[in-house]
Order: C-alpha cells, then structure tokens, then sequence
C-alpha cells in the first residue's frame, strides 16, 4: 500500500491561546507563546502506522511538512517533494534533521500551495491515500488537489476548528483506518472564516467533497443539535450558586451560553469564561490564564457540552482546556436532549492519551435541571 503523508505544521497553534485558530495569526501565537501541536500528532499516527506492522510504502513531504516527522517516527519514507521556500539543508553539513524540526523559521516556511502541490504530487505518484495533518482549511487545500480524481483523503485532526466529515477521531484511529479500509465513499468538506469564528458567528461553508475510507472510526460532521437548555441551565446555575467556593470553567457553544446567562452575564460565545461566587473571573481566557486561576487545591470544575453531531468533549473547538487545565478539575457534561439523540457516543482527542484513557468510560450527561443520561466516552 502507497501513503502519502504531509503535515501543516502551524495547524492548531492558535487554540491553547485563544486565537480560535492560526489563519494570519502565526505571529501573535508565537508572541503568546504557542508551541506547534501538528507535528507531534503526525509523530503518533506514524507511529501508530509503525505499531501495525503494515506493508506501508510511505511517501512524505519534505521538511516540517512530513519528512522530520517520519524520521522522529522511525519510519522508511521517500521525500517526493519539499516547500517551495523551504531550505532542506542545514548548518551541519547538508545533512537533513533527524529530530521533529519545530524550528519556527521552518514551520513559516510553508503554506496552502505547498498542501496541494503536495497532494498533486502524492496523486500523481498513484498512492492508495493521502493521509494528512491539519484542520479544515488544511482538509480544504487537500481536497482541491485531488478534486476530479478518486484518491482518497484522511484527516489527522490538527487544527482547532474541526468541522469536516474527512477526519480520524484521533492520530491512532488514522493509523488504523488507513492500514483497514476496504472501500471509500465521498463526504463533504467544510470550512469556516476564522474572522467570524472570533467574533462568535460559526457557519460553515461547504469547500468540496472528497473521497474518504469508510468506518466508523471516522468523524461526523458537525451539525447543530436543537431542544431547550433552559432547565438544564438552570440546574447547573443552582448548583455553582451552592459551591460559591468553587471556581467554574464553562465552555464554549450555545448550551454553556444559556448557562452564562444563567449566571447573570453574557459569555463568550466561543471561547472559555471562569466564574466563581458571582463574579467572572475571565472573558475567553487562554491555557495559561486558566492555569492561573484555577483553585491549586482542586475545588475546581469544568462544564462542557458535546459538539452536536460529532460528540467530541474535548479535542474540538476547545483547546484552551488542555491536559493540565483538565487534570486540575472535575467534568461536568450537559447537552439538550436532541443534542444526546444524534449522538451514540462521545470522544475525547486532548493531545494525551493517557488522559483520554482516564476519562474514557460511562458518564453523566445533565439534560435537564435534574434529569441525567447515562452516555461513553470511547
């Protein structure tokens, strides 16, 4: 089996610093210092496609758009290409890295028409996928290099807004559908404007539609899930007025917006607010803020809400909660009922797998302002 393998390795940057995204923001999230998130998670799909032992003829990118991820990994490859601004030689002689490259001068250095002169290149070189390493915008660029062929795509789930029906649900999962599958079927590529995204309004807008391996290991796009939330807005309000000591991170969507509202002030609508004893400590904080001001001795709870469609908890759209954000706090679930009907389970991709190990298992999900359901997390 031939794999083409690339990775947009600025995908995702700007969500722990609540940039709602990287699209001309590379700069100001390297000024609040964010680190590249991409390339790590290319590092575990190919080592996960290592683990399966599989006849993989793997064919990458060159530089940060694959190659030093395929080395960190271990893993035989041939470079079929590189950035066009990209300057494979170093320093030390003309040898190539051998370590994941996050230099940030090399992660610069590419862009959308490195993506698809990629994927031109990977189609036209017959490979039986293109497996690549981003967001939307990134799932976008793939799609329209390979618009009018029958070469299929899948997505490693990078970026911070996650919308299109082309993604693994996490890097491992990618691994294994693309050493599985059996046949294809086409599904849609969607993206949204990350100015909008910022100011709060979310609508997705179709980009193409593409070829993509058939499982239940895949993604469903997102959809929004309709039914009240006014009791179960008032149940967790009830609840956070009873434990003024503890201090609340509520998440972004529009079940947390009515909880907010609840509360007496209006949230962010994307983003991630802190509250405690009626009084907002934070308007769309970042990682670090939210680090800052977290109770140290742990009185300390998250409230989210599933997308609608996808079920993801963690992973998509709220990358503010990191590892460290969520070890620090007990989770709280709620969704409206119609959300819970569309969803059979739920997911989490935090970037730590031995997090989503642990928070993996049957929850509690508030639907009303006394009523529970019983859902996985898988």
């Amino acid at each position: 089996m031939r794999v083409g393998f690339l990775c947009n390795p600025i995908a995702g940057m700007g969500g722990r610093v609540g940039l709602k995204g990287t699209d001309g923001k590379l700069a100001e999230a390297r000024e609040r210092g964010a680190d590249p998130r991409a390339p790590e998670r290319a590092v575990r799909a190919l080592r996960a496609l290592a683990d399966r032992d599989a006849d993989v003829d793997l064919l990458v990118w060159g530089g940060p758009m694959g190659e030093t991820a395929a080395r960190a990994a271990g893993l035989s490859h041939e470079v079929l290409g590189a950035p066009e601004a990209y300057d494979r030689e170093t320093d030390d002689g003309g040898e190539t890295t051998t370590t994941l490259d996050l230099d940030p001068d090399r992660l610069e250095a590419t862009g959308p028409d490195d993506t698809r002169a990629a994927a031109r290149a990977f189609h036209e070189a017959g490979v039986d996928l293109v497996l690549f390493v981003g967001g939307d915008g990134t799932a976008a660029d793939v799609a329209a290099a390979l618009d009018g062929t029958e070469t299929p795509m899948l997505g490693v789930p990078a970026g911070v807004k996650v919308y299109s029906a082309v993604f693994a649900v996490s890097p491992e999962d990618a691994a294994a559908v693309a050493t599985q599958f059996d046949r294809t079927e086409r599904r849609e590529v969607t993206d949204i404007d990350e100015d909008e995204y910022r100011e709060g309004a979310v609508h997705p807008e179709l980009q193409g539609v593409a070829f993509v391996p058939v499982t239940d290991r895949l993604q469903s796009s997102k959809q929004s899930g309709g039914g009240t939330v006014e009791s179960l807005a008032a149940g967790v309000a009830d609840e956070a007025r009873d434990h003024p000591e503890r201090t609340y991170v509520l998440g972004p969507g529009s079940t947390l917006a009515a909880v907010k509202a609840e509360l007496g002030f209006e949230g962010s609508p994307i983003g991630v607010d802190v509250w405690r004893d009626g009084e907002v400590l934070a308007r769309d904080a970042d990682e670090a803020t939210l680090l800052e001001l977290l109770d140290p001795d742990g009185d300390n709870e998250i409230v989210v809400t599933p997308i609608g469609g996808q079920g993801f908890v963690f992973g998509r759209g709220n990358p503010q909660l990191s590892p460290a954000v969520i070890r620090r706090a007990d989770v709280s679930i709620v969704a409206s009922r119609d959300k819970l009907d569309d969803l059979h389970v739920l997911h989490v991709d935090t970037d730590d797998p031995e997090l989503d190990e642990t928070l993996a298992g049957w929850v509690k999900v508030r639907v009303g302002r006394f009523e529970t359901r019983m859902l996985k997390i898988v």
